[in-house]
């Protein structure tokens, strides 16, 4: 069965490149625009891997993780950030408040499904898995 992704990204034409790097690869995507959509498709739907930006409308990239990161109901899975932040600091920032990796926008398409890819790999630690 295919990995199931959850992309949280309010820019349309990111979530659609997004979206269709990963669909072409195999993945079954799920996608939000918004914070609170992100958050109660994340809870309901419990995805393989989040893809989440940091600037959403209703609730943050910061405050989606948080929110994912204390429901014991959640499975736990790798919560990517993908911004347009990217000054120095960002990166450090990003990984210290929890989420598994940072990629700064604008993505690169050729590496960007490999790259995530890492985080589905059942071998691999995952943050908040019990």
């Amino acid at each position: 069965m295919a990995a199931r992704i959850l992309v949280i990204e309010d820019d349309p034409a990111s979530l659609l490149l997004v979206q269709y790097l990963l669909e072409t690869s195999g993945f079954h995507v799920l996608t939000a625009d918004n914070g609170a959509d992100g958050l109660s498709i994340a809870l309901r739907e419990a995805p393989d891997l989040v893809v989440c930006d940091l600037q959403l409308p209703a609730l943050d990239g910061y405050e989606v993780l948080k929110e994912l990161r204390a429901n014991s109901r959640w499975c736990g899975a790798p919560v990517i950030a993908v911004t347009a932040f990217s000054m120095s600091g960002d990166r450090e920032r990003v990984l210290s408040a929890g989420f598994d990796d940072y990629f700064p926008k604008p993505i690169v398409p050729e590496t960007f499904v490999a790259s995530i890819s890492v985080y589905l790999d059942d071998a691999r630690p995952r943050r908040g898995r019990t």
